[in-house]
């Protein structure tokens, strides 16, 4: 079964379900790779020997921790672009990287040119179909704008977390996603390939489809996904 024993059947979910609404880095695009692939000649210039994926991975957690360091403090929304420029800047200084401000910046912008994942486009065609399909990013709304040539498909909307305030999963970001949408949230569907992101939309009452590629446990929370599928295929072929 591709969903948590306990938990909506897809029978209730596809009559309920009118909007998808998708995390895009991770999710939709292959942050991992894509930014592994970005790196690694910049790294090798630089004489640094060290494993680039492990470098990337570096970089997202601490992108990570100061996303969610800036949504605590409440003391003004941090764009993306500047929490990731400090993220990959103090990456490059743990490693021992010489760099340059104007290098971090560079290195950030790769996220804007990141692609799909193989799967990703032929579902979302299907999916379409039946539902209204939405980006829901923490990305800030420029960078959403220069990404929709590499993403590979048309969404009908592209929602920034910036309109909120907030990094997901702040409370504020997945209902200002409804409002934005005109839609009951209840009836929106949050997809995405992190834990806490799906925690953060069944907090507020979205449904949520944990899309596992990676194999790894779900989070022991009150807040269990509705769906869990492996890619992006079997989410089509279970909602479509």
């Amino acid at each position: 079964m591709p969903w948590p024993k306990g938990k909506t059947d897809v029978a209730v979910l596809r009559g309920t379900v009118k909007v998808l609404t998708f995390d895009l880095y991770g999710t939709v695009v292959d942050m991992q790779q894509g930014l592994t692939d970005a790196v690694t000649p910049f790294l090798k210039e630089k004489g640094w020997t060290g494993r680039p994926n492990s470098f990337v991975t570096w970089w997202r957690r601490t992108h990570f921790e100061n996303s969610m360091i800036d949504a605590l403090l409440d003391r003004g929304h941090t764009p993306y672009r500047e929490i990731g420029r400090r993220a990959v800047a103090l990456t490059l200084e743990r490693a021992g990287v010489p760099h340059t401000a104007e290098e971090a910046k560079r290195l950030v912008a790769q996220i804007e040119k990141l692609r799909p994942f193989d799967d990703v486009p032929e579902a979302l065609g299907r999916l379409h179909k039946r539902y209204k399909l939405v980006i829901l990013s923490n990305g800030d709304p420029d960078m959403l704008e220069n990404a929709k040539p590499y993403i590979g498909y048309p969404f009908d909307d592209y929602i920034s977390i910036a309109g909120a305030g907030y990094f997901k999963p702040h409370a504020a970001t997945y209902r200002k996603a409804a409002e934005i949408l005109g839609c009951e949230i209840g009836r929106v569907m949050h997809v995405a390939n992190h834990a806490f992101d799906c925690i953060g939309a069944g907090a507020q009452g979205m449904r949520n489809a944990f899309v596992n590629r990676r194999r790894r446990p779900y989070e022991d929370t009150p807040y269990p996904p509705d769906l869990v599928v492996a890619d992006f295929t079997q989410l089509a072929d279970v909602l479509a």
